[in-house]
């Protein structure tokens, strides 16, 4: 009988980074959680990392959007919108990377 074991040669893709944004995101939007529509922006940041959304990247952009507008409406701090902005630039850079 053999034993699985976990692989040790991982390689890091722009996919990586997308979700280290994506998480870095989140984790401010709950630190700045007094701001108008913080659950909703929640809800459609976890859309947008949801296993459904990532195998089909193009769903992503207009979650993007949607959060950006959530979070001006609701005059998230300037913290929430740096990453967000870190996580459009990614996107944009994996949406190139990927569409060939």
């Amino acid at each position: 009988m053999t034993i699985q074991t976990e692989s040790t040669g991982y390689e890091k893709t722009i996919l990586s980074d997308l979700q280290g944004a994506w998480i870095n995101f989140r984790k401010s939007v709950i630190e700045d959680a007094g701001f108008t529509g913080w659950e909703k922006v929640l809800f459609h940041t976890d859309e947008a990392m949801s296993w459904e959304t990532v195998r089909n990247l193009k769903l992503m952009p207009p979650l993007v959007l949607v959060i950006r507008n959530l979070c001006l409406q609701g005059k998230a701090s300037k913290d929430v919108l740096t990453w967000l902005n870190e996580v459009h630039e990614i996107l944009e850079e994996v949406l190139e990377e990927y569409s060939e």
